[in-house]
């Protein structure tokens, strides 16, 4: 018999694994189209991330991560290679988030965009 997936609850604490987010490889992944699961711009993407990849570069940033042998529903492909989803907890139990972020830090892709907006509107006047 299988397991049966229990129902969300609002008793189920942050730190419960079920409360934690889920991210597929497929997200970021600059080479897949939105109708293959990319969940953001191409400019914020890498190249065909791993799920190894994406756990050590959260756990580098202190989150706390789990990875479960999971396809995504739209991967074509069944390989090995393809397999695993990473949860993430952002909630302590307490509702503030389990890393702040820091308010001056920006993305570097939206600086180099704002400085290539920057350059092009000084020779439109």
């Amino acid at each position: 018999m299988a397991a049966t997936i229990a129902s969300w609850s609002p008793e189920k604490k942050h730190s419960d694994v079920e409360r934690w987010i889920c991210i597929y490889p497929a997200y970021i992944n600059s080479k897949k189209t939105l109708a293959e699961g990319r969940k953001l711009p191409k400019e914020s993407c890498v190249e065909n991330p791993t799920h190894q990849e994406i756990r050590d570069v959260l756990i580098a940033t202190g989150l706390k991560v789990g990875v479960e042998n999971k396809l995504y529903s739209r991967e074509q492909s069944k390989e090995m290679l393809y397999r695993g989803r990473i949860r993430i907890q952002l909630k302590n139990d307490d509702g503030s988030p389990v890393k702040p972020e820091p308010a001056e830090v920006q993305p570097q892709a939206t600086q180099a965009n704002q400085a290539k907006g920057a350059k092009g509107k000084k020779g439109r006047r």
